[in-house]
C-alpha cells in the first residue's frame, strides 16, 4: 500500500470515528426526549421510528434510488431494535437516566460474549477477568443510588436496562452484517418499518398513553425522530467502516452525555458507590475490548 493510500484509509477511519462519537453524543439525548414526551415508555419508542421513517425514507430515495423491498437483516435488526428500545424505555421509567444508559452500555461485553459461544471465537483469560469487572460495576450501580435522584423502582429498572444490553448487542451484530450489502438509511428505513407497530402494539397491550397530551411532548416525540436519524444513522453509517468491537467502545460516550443531561435536567446525581460503579463497569467494557482485540499474525 502506498503512503498516499495509507494516509487515505487513516482518514476515512477518523471520519467513521468522528461519526460514531457524534451519533453517541446525539444518542446520549435520547433518554431524556423520551422522559419528555408525556407519552408510555413503549408509545415513545415508536414516535421515535414513526417520525424518522420520512426522513428516512427521502435520504435513502436521494442516496440510493427507490426503497426497494426490505432484506431478512433489516427486519431481524427491526425486531432487535424494537425490542432494545422497550426495553429501555421501561428501564428509563423505573430508574436514572444515568444509571440506565450506563447499564444498557454493557452491551460490547455481550458482543464479545456471543462471539465465543456461537463463533468459537475464544477470548483471552484477561476478558474473563474484565467481564468480572464489569459486572461488579453493574451491581454497584444498581445498589447505589443518588441523593435526590427521583425513581420508582430502581432495582427493576436497572434489570430491564441490563436486559436491554443483550439486545442492543445484537442488533449492533446485525447492524454491522447489513452494513456489508446495505446502505444505512435503507437498512434503518425498513428496521423502522418493522420496529413502529411492533412497539405500537406492545403500547397498547401494556395499556400505556399513546398520545402526547401537551405540544412540549409532541415536540420531544419529533426531537425522538430527529436524534434517531442524525444519532442512530451516524453509528450505522460508521458501522460500515470500522470494526464492531472497536465501534461498541467508541459509543460508550453516550451514558457519558446521559448522565449529565440528566443531573443537568432532573437533578439526578449520582451518589458515591453508583459514580464508582459506573467508572468501574465502563472501564470493565473497556479492559474487555482491549483483551479481545485481534492478535497480531505473525510475520512471514
Amino acid at each position: 500500500m502506498t503512503d498516499a493510500a495509507m494516509h487515505e484509509d487513516s482518514a476515512h477511519r477518523w471520519q467513521a470515528i468522528g461519526a460514531l462519537l457524534f451519533g453517541a453524543c446525539v444518542i446520549g439525548f435520547s433518554g431524556i426526549l423520551m422522559r419528555l414526551t408525556g407519552t408510555g415508555p413503549a408509545a415513545a419508542g415508536f414516535w421515535r421510528l414513526a417520525f424518522a421513517l420520512p426522513l428516512l425514507a427521502v435520504m435513502t430515495r436521494r442516496a440510493s434510488g427507490p426503497l426497494g423491498r426490505p432484506t431478512p437483516i433489516a427486519l431481524l435488526a427491526g425486531l432487535l431494535f424494537a425490542l432494545d428500545l422497550g426495553f429501555w424505555h421501561y428501564g428509563l421509567k423505573y430508574t436514572s437516566v444515568g444509571a440506565s444508559t450506563v447499564l444498557s452500555n454493557l452491551a460490547p461485553v455481550v458482543v464479545t460474549a456471543f462471539a465465543w459461544i456461537f463463533l468459537k471465537q475464544r477470548p483471552r483469560a484477561l476478558f474473563l477477568i474484565a467481564m468480572g469487572v464489569a459486572v461488579g460495576g453493574a451491581w454497584m450501580m444498581g445498589a447505589g443510588r443518588g441523593a435526590g435522584t427521583p425513581v420508582l423502582n430502581a432495582p427493576l429498572g436497572n434489570l430491564l436496562s441490563i436486559a436491554t444490553a443483550f439486545w442492543y448487542a445484537l442488533y449492533f451484530l446485525a447492524l454491522a452484517q447489513g452494513r456489508k450489502t446495505q446502505a444505512a438509511s435503507r437498512l434503518m428505513f425498513w428496521s423502522g418499518v418493522v420496529g413502529a407497530p411492533l412497539l405500537l402494539a406492545a403500547a397498547l397491550l401494556m395499556g400505556e398513553r399513546i398520545l402526547p397530551a401537551t405540544a412540549a411532548g409532541l415536540a420531544a416525540c419529533a426531537g425522538l425522530g430527529l436524534v434517531h436519524v442524525a444519532g442512530q444513522g451516524s453509528i450505522a453509517w460508521a458501522m460500515g467502516r470500522l470494526p464492531t468491537s472497536l465501534a461498541s467502545v467508541v459509543v460508550l460516550v453516550q451514558p457519558v452525555v446521559a448522565t449529565y443531561a440528566g443531573f443537568l435536567l432532573f437533578g439526578e446525581a449520582l451518589g458515591p458507590l453508583q459514580t464508582a460503579g459506573a467508572a468501574v463497569a465502563l472501564g470493565g467494557v473497556v479492559l474487555a475490548q482491549w483483551a479481545a482485540r485481534p492478535r497480531p499474525q505473525a510475520a512471514a
